[in-house]
């Protein structure tokens, strides 16, 4: 397994991360345990989980991720051994969701992130997380798949990024947390937590940013790779099977019984009409080097440079051993040119 430093932390991550969010929904405790057993054995250090997961949320489930792997440590006593992130939840527009986050109060404020990385301490028998994340902006832009943005609502509100800074800080010191970072953001949000760690001399300093990246949605190339590479501002790439549409199984139609995309008809975002004709070429490419789709879908996502970790998620033990052995296959040059030359004719079919 490689090992790469999170930003300029100096924490080392596999470059396989274990993703969790169907764990409580899809997955149950004694499989969530299992997964983490094996995962550590094969190198795996790293674990990403959120207060909200699992996904898709709702009340009855809300915090239960959280809650299997609290449980886990507690029963191997094994929590140096891994590097663990978690998230805070911000405002999602839902009134349903923000009713229950956090009792409504699901923000960005000092007191809210505070109280919410308390709390997941708690769940996960814990004195400290390694990477505590923002799991998406506050503010209005452009996020889990929107596009377009023409205005800004001019009573738009959302949380100083200072104020954000002194509340990680202050958990930096107490011990809490090791370092933060961000999700689902953009350029402008990036370099505004960079200004604001500039400005404050001593301030924690973001160490990743936790975006999709995949075959189908290569987006975070443009503009966020070059952040990513020159401010040392490394990406963890959720998604990186799209759902599970890179791993061929929804091929031709295909609804697999249990398959997260046959379960939950909202998962919409890796199903438009150019993916199906970009993973039949994808899927050329995979067969005639002699691997499957998925294995040659994540091994291009562990071999970009401005990749820290690849988040792999898995609800069988059967894709969790194909997604981790994904970090021994190294793609070679004429592979990578065959997926560059489908990706300019299609271009990010799924942003």
């Amino acid at each position: 397994m490689q090992y790469n430093e999170l930003g300029r932390t100096g924490i080392k991550v596999s470059r396989i991360c274990l993703g969790t969010m169907t764990w409580g929904e899809q997955n149950t405790q004694v499989q969530a345990h299992e997964q983490l057993d094996y995962a550590l054995s094969q190198g795996v250090n790293f674990i990403d989980t959120a207060e909200m997961y699992p996904v898709p949320p709702n009340q009855e489930t809300y915090t239960t991720t959280e809650q299997y792997i609290g449980a886990w440590i507690q029963a191997r006593g094994r929590r140096d051994d891994i590097v663990l992130a978690s998230k805070i939840a911000g405002p999602t527009g839902n009134n349903n969701l923000d009713g229950y986050i956090r009792g409504g109060n699901n923000n960005f404020s000092r007191a809210q992130i505070i109280e919410a990385c308390h709390a997941s301490l708690k769940r996960l028998h814990t004195d400290y997380l390694d990477l505590y994340q923002l799991h998406w902006p506050e503010r209005q832009t452009n996020f889990f798949g929107k596009l377009g943005m023409n205005e800004i609502s001019a009573n738009e509100h959302y949380t100083p990024f200072d104020e954000i800074l002194d509340a990680m800080g202050e958990l930096v010191r107490q011990g809490k947390i090791r370092t933060y970072g961000l999700s689902n953001e953009t350029p402008w949000g990036t370099l505004r937590h960079l200004n604001a760690h500039e400005a404050r001399p001593g301030s924690p300093r973001i160490a990743s940013v936790q975006n999709p990246y995949n075959l189908l949605n290569r987006s975070y190339e443009v503009g966020m790779a070059e952040i990513s590479l020159r401010e040392n501002v490394p990406l963890l790439a959720y998604s990186p099977l799209a759902f599970g549409v890179l791993s061929g199984k929804y091929r031709h139609g295909q609804k697999p019984e249990g398959a997260r995309l046959t379960l939950f008809e909202r998962f919409q975002r890796y199903s438009k009409p150019k993916a199906a004709e970009a993973v039949e070429r994808y899927a050329a490419i995979a067969e005639a080097a002699g691997l499957s789709l998925a294995t040659l879908s994540l091994a291009f996502v562990n071999q970009r440079t401005f990749v820290a970790a690849n988040i792999i998620g898995a609800t069988t033990m059967a894709q969790l051993r194909e997604n981790i052995a994904s970090a021994d296959v190294v793609l070679g040059q004429d592979i990578l040119a065959a997926i560059d030359a489908v990706h300019a004719e299609i271009s990010n079919p799924c942003p």
